[in-house]
């Protein structure tokens, strides 16, 4: 692994920080892999926003352990590669991922908050709130690759500094609006006591989904915030591992790094995007349906297993016709 000369940390510890993040990020993308599998095994075959997260999340793993396979024969054949749009897919599109994934998050819990107060407002602003979010993810998209487009060009030293922060401010932005949103989501949700029943039919409770969605609001969010401040104060004449953005490394395109800023990068990626993302996959994973219908199509509540754990739920996949018509009979 060639870094930079002078390298403080041995090169044993980087190696072996370079094994242990292609392991997790690999593991995330078999366990995503699989619950997609599980999804159209179990019958999930319509789209929804468990397999839109979880092919998000795939996606995401997959690109995160190409980028860490490099690093395992090269770390400067993995930061200098030669075409913008490679270097893009590998270092910019996974933050576009994982933004797209907090703005599904935001729009399944709106709409678990719409149809647990009123279904026919759902209804009346359905339209506005899938396009609302298809908007705001293409927005992100389209600054990450303008910019990126813009820092690989023969720009000026200042107008690429320019061209960072504006992207910083956009993007992170976005992040922590998004993230502010989801906040006040879970609030919601914490004062509705009637959206308990609706959410065990999905599959999910109130205590999961106000820990998942609090604790991808934070992470994110605290990372966005960490973003605006390396990029605004730290200046680039300084070398220092903090002093980089949203993209960390894929911005040095043209200097060697340094062995702390590596160490820094992995960290990075792991507190503030493989715990959040893992938490979303298992919030959303696939269960089976353990249930047995009575000839009369009734659920025989005797069939399911004493013990629940956290993440599992029987009924997860009650359409909401299903539990209109439950709660109709047992009415």
């Amino acid at each position: 692994m060639a870094l930079a000369e002078g390298a403080a940390v041995p090169y044993a510890v980087e190696l072996g920080l370079t094994v242990l993040h292609t392991a997790l990020y690999a593991a995330l993308f078999l366990f995503a892999y699989l619950q997609l599998w599980l999804l159209l095994y179990y019958r999930e075959r319509r789209l929804s926003y468990h397999t839109l997260c979880l092919f998000l999340c795939l996606l995401w793993a997959a690109l995160r352990t190409t980028l860490f396979s490099f690093y395992l024969q090269n770390s400067l054949q993995a930061l200098r590669l030669q075409q913008p749009f490679a270097h893009w897919l590998l270092y910019c599109l996974p933050g576009c991922l994982l933004f797209s994934s907090l703005c599904l998050l935001n729009l399944y819990f709106a709409e678990v908050i719409f149809k647990v107060k009123c279904a026919a407002e759902f209804n009346k602003y359905k339209v506005l709130l899938y396009l609302g979010s298809l908007l705001t993810s293409l927005l992100f998209l389209v600054v990450n690759l303008t910019c990126a487009m813009l820092i690989h060009g023969q720009a000026p030293e200042q107008q690429l500094r320019w061209t960072v922060l504006a992207r910083a401010l956009l993007n992170d932005s976005l992040f922590i609006l998004c993230a502010i949103s989801l906040a006040c989501c879970m609030c919601k949700l914490g004062k509705m006591s009637s959206a308990n029943v609706y959410l065990e039919s999905k599959g999910t409770s109130v205590c999961q989904a106000i820990l998942v969605g609090s604790v991808v609001a934070l992470l994110y969010s605290s990372r966005a915030c960490y973003n605006l401040v390396a990029v605004a104060i730290s200046p680039d004449s300084v070398p220092g591992p903090f002093n980089y953005g949203w993209d960390n490394l894929s911005d040095k395109v043209r200097v060697e790094v340094s062995s702390e800023e590596y160490v820094v990068f992995g960290v990075v990626l792991f507190l503030w995007e493989l715990v959040p993302t893992t938490f979303v996959v298992l919030f959303f994973r696939a269960q089976r349906l353990s249930q047995n219908l009575t000839p009369a199509g009734m659920v025989n509540s005797h069939s399911y297993s004493s013990r629940a754990y956290f993440f599992d739920n029987p009924r997860r996949y009650d359409s909401d016709d299903d539990l209109s018509r439950l709660g109709a009979r047992e009415g």
